[in-house]
């Protein structure tokens, strides 16, 4: 048992070092665009089955949910205990960019950033159109308050989503499980919405991922939290950089110019006040966090598919949004991941000892 804990670490550690080194590949054989096929199949088969009802749809979605995570879970699970039976070193590097492939930390940096780099460079248009790419909302009336505000909420959500819960479950159970993870969250991501199509046929989809995601979305509060502490260390309020002369300079140049420092307490206390505002039960979460911690408000209205959605705001309205907050919350997701990557390999090195 400690021979493969230590196998794991290997593998872990080797799919953290390709996420940041390569970031997420799009091509067509990616697996999770295999999965996300799968499911399309899938529902294609399945919607035939059951009656047009709303009992008959949600049975339609429960038999979606089990046929792709069978596959999902299978697959890997055969793959890797098949070439770790032939050898090891196969099995470590097989395992490892199977894991590749489900994180998204350098990913979400690149994509949140071009949303940053299209309002510097091509100004609204352009920044709606990059967000666009990364937000399932309406994006072409947002304002660029709207357009910041929905980049920084991705990038919190997802800190969440595509790096601390696949780091969770790879540590739990390798890839296998990492995989059921990420076919859960790419089912919620395609059939979970509450529209015509799939409001009762996606309810079990949904459901699980809220489910796979109470514990991970909670985890990643904290580690944000304590990220923002680490990140602070590295630069200070306009108050605190008067006088530094030289030492000042990187400081000020940086995106945490003007920005004043908030408090553990201060941003614990948005944490624990707006963690629920949300009609998911993890996705305001890490919203509130990151609201907290950059001192401004987000969330509110939302349009989808044409029609507005009434939400409550997050954090509080301590200063304007600005296009320096999405390499703000990129920072921070970047230094979160840092610290999910440290704590699970601590822990697996321990395991291997005993």
């Amino acid at each position: 048992m400690s021979q493969m804990i230590f196998y794991r670490l290997l593998a872990l550690t080797l799919a953290g070092v390709l996420d940041q080194l390569l970031g997420d590949p799009r091509v067509a054989w990616h697996p999770i665009c295999l999965i996300g096929n799968l499911i399309s199949w899938t529902e294609k088969w399945t919607r035939p089955l059951f009656p047009q009802t709303k009992s008959g749809e949600r049975l339609a979605g429960i038999y979606l949910v089990i046929f792709v995570l069978l596959i999902a879970t299978a697959a890997p699970f055969a793959i890797t205990l098949g070439l770790y039976r032939l050898h090891p070193v196969i099995g470590v590097l097989t395992e490892s960019v199977l894991l590749y492939f489900t994180f998204a930390a350098r990913s979400l940096e690149r994509e949140s950033m071009a949303v940053f780099y299209a309002l510097e460079s091509g100004g609204l248009d352009a920044g709606r159109k990059a967000v666009s790419m990364i937000v399932g909302r309406d994006t072409d009336e947002l304002a660029e308050t709207g357009v910041v505000k929905a980049a920084v909420e991705t990038v919190a959500e997802n800190t969440s989503d595509g790096v601390i819960a696949p780091i969770c479950y790879a540590l739990l159970g390798g890839a296998p499980l990492a995989y059921f993870y990420k076919a859960v969250n790419t089912m919620d991501s395609m059939v979970g919405y509450k529209n015509d199509r799939y409001r009762y046929y996606g309810t079990a989809a949904a459901r699980l991922d809220d489910l796979v995601n109470l514990i991970p979305a909670r985890l990643s509060a904290l580690l944000i939290i304590l990220a923002y502490e680490f990140v602070s260390i590295f630069h200070k309020s306009p108050e605190q950089s008067k006088g530094d002369g030289e030492r000042s300079v990187r400081n000020e140049s940086g995106y945490w110019q003007g920005v004043q420092k908030r408090s553990f307490t201060e941003v614990w206390c948005v944490y624990r006040r707006d963690c629920h505002a949300h009609a998911s039960p993890n996705s305001a979460q890490t919203e509130s966090v990151m609201a907290g911690a950059l001192g401004v408000k987000l969330a509110g209205d939302a349009s989808y598919f044409g029609v507005v959605h009434h939400k409550p705001t997050i954090g509080d309205d301590l200063r304007p949004v600005e296009r320096a907050d999405i390499a703000r919350a990129v920072m921070l997701m970047k230094a979160t991941a840092m610290l999910g990557w440290v704590l699970a390999l601590i822990i697996l090195a321990i395991f291997a000892m005993i």
